[in-house]
């Protein structure tokens, strides 16, 4: 994939106004080509099994949203999604997890390559010790080959593309770590795109926000969906009903229950389901 190309040809499509409302349902029952095929998947941290036989599909360009209490799983998957639990010791999984035609899991995936297809977005935003430029030209001069100039468009572009430009444009060369903690969040999410992922995994990306912050993520996040497939890990119910457009409920390590995030939400098949997300439990 160039990265260049794609992004750069998209430099002005950024519309931070987007209303998370309008046509979520029609988007959910719009795409249902599989980005990622999760299936008879289980994970474990030593002896302790996080993940039970668990089989799901994530479509493309789509928010998928991962719910359930602490400790059911969720997080456990997403950092499955990328190998992140490679540098677990105790770590250790089987099953099946691919992204279109690449074996996740296989011993001769090259995990580099990986992780530049798979972006990652933490809980609290984690800006390199480094101005803000730095930071988004860090995954592109590893992985692309580019000019001065080409670089300048990509860093102009994934700052835009996360809503951030205006606010950031005249002080490029300022220390990262002097923005505020919204800022400093898509900052990150722009540092993700700017290598070109096509899958995009959010572990809790608002819970160390401030409301006004975490609307603007929110709306980053619906908007994104158009050209990344997002998974997003969250404990905010109000949150996965207004960004995602498929849930998946996770209880003590096993998928109860996936599907169209206003089904899962209004009409779940689930007892358990039903009980989360009306809040007697969890």
């Amino acid at each position: 994939m160039n990265a260049l190309n794609a992004n750069t040809s998209t430099m002005s499509e950024v519309s931070p106004s987007v209303n998370p409302q309008s046509d979520a349902p029609a988007q959910a029952e719009a795409a249902t080509e599989t980005c990622i095929r999760i299936a008879d998947f289980n994970a474990w941290y030593g002896s302790f099994q996080a993940i039970h036989n668990l089989s799901l599909d994530v479509p493309r360009n789509q928010v998928t949203a991962f719910i359930g209490p602490s400790g059911c799983g969720k997080s456990t998957l997403l950092r499955w999604i990328n190998r992140m639990n490679d540098i677990v010791p105790s770590a250790n999984s089987r099953g099946t997890l691919m992204i279109d035609d690449l074996d996740v899991l296989a011993q001769t995936t090259d995990v580099v390559n990986l992780r530049r297809r798979v972006g990652m977005v933490f809980q609290k935003p984690n800006p390199f010790p480094k101005s803000i430029y730095e930071n988004v030209a860090f995954g592109p001069k590893l992985h692309l080959y580019l000019s001065r100039t080409e670089l300048d468009e990509l860093v102009e572009w994934s700052l835009r593309k996360a809503a951030v430009w205006d606010e950031v444009k005249d002080r490029l060369h300022a220390p990262a770590l002097g923005l505020s903690g919204g800022q400093q969040q898509r900052l990150c999410i722009a540092r993700a795109i700017a290598v070109g992922p096509e899958v995009l995994l959010m572990d809790e990306p608002c819970s160390a926000l401030d409301p006004a912050s975490t609307l603007a993520i929110e709306d980053l996040i619906y908007e994104l969906r158009e050209q990344y497939t997002i998974v997003m890990v969250t404990h905010n119910m109000q949150q996965a009903s207004r960004c995602s457009d498929r849930t998946a409920f996770f209880f003590e390590g096993k998928l109860v229950e996936s599907g169209p995030t206003q089904d899962v939400f209004t009409k779940p098949r689930e007892k358990r389901t039903d009980d989360y997300v009306r809040g007697r439990f969890g």
